[in-house]
């Protein structure tokens, strides 16, 4: 195949706080002339300052770094013109990160331990305009769209729920009455398919919908 003697390397931005995990993707990229590096950093803020000021084609967004993570980014990085787009990286494969991510504006997914050719894959496809999620992720995301999430505020109370607060504690601190907790626990019990506190909390943590670090 011919390629088009105006057509210029996809421009990348390698967003991820781990520096041998930069170093590596920097390697590979730099072995394909179809791409070109155009920077590697290590956290959100500097993402945003970088293409501001430099516009890349595709950014390579790790979802877990410190301060800000990838997810709470996205919106930010898409409010950026011209627009570049995304494609997450992940060490985990959490449903409700990918879906979450997905939601959120990433026309792509990968594994950190995707092989390097499936990278490339993933960046040409979605610099063409497709969107890249490999097909037990998509088929993930769809079932997860197929439910109906939780809230905001249910994820306040499951999270409190979680550390072990009481229907009281809970009501306390979120300055609402106990019969609006429970009344939260009962429709968070209905969406995860639990039947009890232990579960709900079980269910959401093997989700990804919150992380659990029991003592």
């Amino acid at each position: 195949m011919q390629n088009r003697p105006e057509q210029k390397p996809i421009r990348i931005l390698i967003v991820d706080d781990h520096p041998i995990v930069r170093d590596g993707l920097g390697l590979l990229l730099g072995t394909d002339p179809d791409v070109h590096l155009s920077g590697s950093v290590d956290g959100a803020e500097k993402a945003l300052a970088f293409i501001r000021r430099a516009p890349v084609d595709i950014v390579l967004l790790d979802l877990r770094m410190p301060r800000i993570s990838g997810v709470e980014v996205l919106p930010a990085i898409l409010q950026v013109q011209p627009t570049p787009r995304v494609i997450v990286l992940s060490s985990f494969n959490l449903d409700e990160e990918v879906y979450q991510a997905a939601k959120a504006g990433a026309c792509g997914y990968i594994t950190k331990d995707a092989s390097g050719s499936q990278i490339l894959e993933a960046i040409r496809s979605v610099a063409a305009g497709r969107l890249y999620f490999p097909h037990n992720i998509a088929i993930r995301i769809a079932e997860r769209q197929e439910r109906s999430g939780l809230s905001r505020r249910e994820l306040e109370v499951l999270d409190m729920i979680a550390k072990g607060l009481t229907n009281k504690e809970i009501a306390q601190v979120l300055m609402i009455s106990q019969f609006t907790v429970r009344t939260h626990i009962v429709h968070i019990f209905d969406k995860l398919g639990a039947s009890d506190r232990t579960e709900a909390v079980a269910l959401a943590s093997r989700q990804g919908i919150i992380t659990f670090n029991p003592s």
